[in-house]
């Protein structure tokens, strides 16, 4: 699916390469190494895997036209809001999950089919591509996230887009040991054999005042975990020791559960990445997170920088 690298072209996009297999729209595929890929291992083997770009913007940016400004050669664009979530509600939170019918089609719709290798990427560290790759993961595909995001490829970029040829990916149910339910949550958050990460900003965590939540502080229980701190200066993940010791320090230690969550089941998923990397996944997604849990007057909340 690789399209040119030039950064002006706008020829007509090139066709899937030979490698593709004309029915399905998958590539033969190279096998992914792991959880994430370096930007020169995707240069390498760009021609035998689907790219993803899932560039969205908190601030209402559009993501699309970041991705027509400039992509990964090849790689198509997947939607946030219209083809990773389902529409937005007090009880599901900003981005439940889509039907699996729904995302099938738009993934097949993408030219994602069954058992492709699929590298994600955005330009925020993994903080939005780490939901593709977790709704992925629990269907048991080859995903893999580009550590670093765009600013890792090493290669040009290209406004091309490519021609896509629709894919068969199968609708399959969401795996409940992947995904926890906000009752779920609620009896995890007061089981010792269970850690509750909130991904969110510490001071978010804190409960301070801001424009996102609808109510200030955490879920009663849940620990802080950023998942920014999982990141080095140049937006690439910690080494697994490293994050291994951070998350020992919040009660992480391989034996215990761990559901997380952050605002609205987006960035809580670079912390499930993290915890595969450091050897210590899988865990679950609450997905409705804060955005679900805070919506729900009933709902406790804890504020201040202990669990409470």
């Amino acid at each position: 699916m690789r399209a040119s690298a030039s950064r002006a072209s706008s020829s007509t996009a090139p066709a899937r390469p030979a490698s593709w297999d004309a029915d399905v729209g998958s590539p033969a595929g190279a096998e992914l190494p792991g959880p994430v890929v370096s930007g020169a291992w995707l240069q390498a083997n760009l021609d035998n895997v689907v790219v993803a770009d899932v560039r969205w913007y908190l601030d209402g940016r559009s993501g699309r036209a970041a991705y027509e400004a400039g992509h990964i050669p090849g790689a198509v664009f997947v939607d946030l809001d219209k083809d990773l979530s389902a529409p937005s509600s007090a009880v599901g939170g900003r981005h439940p999950l889509p039907t699996p019918e729904d995302f099938a089609a738009a993934l097949g719709a993408s030219g994602i089919g069954d058992g492709c290798g699929v590298v994600v990427y955005d330009d925020a560290s993994g903080m939005v591509a780490g939901r593709l790759w977790w709704m992925l993961r629990s269907l048991g595909e080859p995903v893999a996230v580009l550590d670093g995001g765009l600013a890792a490829w090493p290669g040009a970029l290209s406004t091309e887009c490519p021609e896509i040829s629709p894919a068969r990916f199968t609708p399959r149910p969401w795996p409940p040991e992947s995904f926890a339910s906000v009752t779920e949550v609620d009896a995890a958050s007061r089981d010792r054999g269970t850690v509750v990460l909130d991904a969110r900003s510490s001071e978010r965590y804190r409960g301070e005042p801001n424009a996102i939540d609808p109510r200030f502080g955490h879920i009663p229980g849940a620990v802080s975990a950023p998942c920014a701190a999982n990141l080095m200066p140049d937006g690439t993940l910690r080494s697994p020791d490293e994050l291994g010791r951070s998350y020992a320090a919040v009660g992480v230690d391989g034996a215990a559960e761990v559901v997380a969550y952050c605002g609205s089941g987006v960035s809580a998923n670079l912390d499930l990445l993290a915890l595969e990397v450091a050897g210590l996944g899988p865990g679950r997604l609450f997905v409705g997170s804060w955005s679900a849990w805070g919506a729900d007057l009933d709902r406790p909340v804890a504020t201040g920088p202990e669990p409470g």
